[in-house]
Parts: structure tokens; C-alpha cells; sequence
């Protein structure tokens, strides 16, 4: 197991606080807890981030997501019955904008989300893609730790 490398909350707490801001106008909108839930695990997998993966399983447990659409999330294309149009446009947008370098985001990706969501949904949807893949590099590149479960922290 690696060593986190920096804690940059405890070196500069202001460095955050961007975010935070970003985080504020991408849950004040419409698209869900549920949905957001997705898209950031979607992308926290696509980028093997380890601590947004625990925090948005959890995030995703308590906005009710069923653990069958957990489990199955990194193979949705091949499970379409368990997630609804719009849960796959947002997932294929999602790892579009995560992966851009894999020939952007495509036409049909593109059509796909603007059947699925409305004009002032989708720049909350793509703040919200953007915004995990900054925790996921954020994360990543300090090996941020896990929070030890309850069990397993002590007194």
C-alpha cells in the first residue's frame, strides 16, 4: 500500500474551496443524487480512483441505488435493462469526457444526452464529469488514503 504522498487540505485549505464552489452549483441542480451518485463512480472506476470510489458507493447506497446497479455499473453497456436512458446517456457522456482523448465525444453521444436531459441540465452534467475527474486526479496523485471503517478505527 502506498503512502499518501500530501494531505493538501491540512497544507492549503483554501486549495478546495473552488471545488467546493463547484460541488454547490452541481448538486443544486436537477440532475439527482442518484445520477451524480453514477457518473462519479463511473469515472472514479475509468480512473482507478480508490477514495472517490468508496465515498460515491456510499454517496449512491444512501441515495437509494439499488447495490445490483452498483456492482454491475462497469459493465452497463452490456446490462441496459438495469439502468433507464437517461442513467446511459449521462454514463456514456461520462466516460467520453473522461477518456477525451479517445477521440472526444461523439456525435451520437452527444445526441443521446440532449434527447436524455435539457439545454440547462447538460452543462450541470458536464460541470459534474469534470469536476470528479479533478477529485480523481487530485486523489490519485497524492494517493489520498481511505477513512478506516468504524470497525477498524479503534477507541
Amino acid at each position: 500500500m502506498s503512502t499518501q504522498r500530501m494531505n493538501i487540505q491540512e497544507i492549503d485549505p483554501k486549495a478546495y474551496q473552488p471545488m467546493y464552489a463547484m460541488e454547490k452549483y452541481i448538486h443544486g441542480g436537477t440532475l439527482g443524487e442518484d445520477l451524480l451518485a453514477l457518473v462519479k463512480i463511473r469515472a472514479s472506476q475509468l480512473n482507478g480512483c480508490a477514495y472517490c470510489l468508496d465515498m460515491h458507493g456510499r454517496e449512491a447506497r444512501n441515495a437509494g441505488v439499488d447495490n445490483r446497479r452498483l456492482d454491475v455499473l462497469a459493465g452497463w453497456h452490456e446490462a441496459p435493462e438495469l439502468y433507464s436512458e437517461r442513467e446511459r446517456a449521462a454514463l456514456a457522456l461520462t466516460e467520453a469526457v473522461t477518456l477525451i482523448s479517445n477521440g472526444g465525444v461523439t456525435d451520437s453521444t452527444w445526441s443521446r444526452v440532449k434527447s436524455a436531459f435539457d439545454d440547462a441540465e447538460v452543462p450541470v452534467l458536464l460541470m459534474a464529469i469534470s469536476a470528479i475527474n479533478v477529485w480523481n486526479r487530485l486523489a490519485v496523485s497524492t494517493h489520498q488514503k481511505l477513512p478506516l471503517p468504524a470497525e477498524l478505527a479503534g477507541p
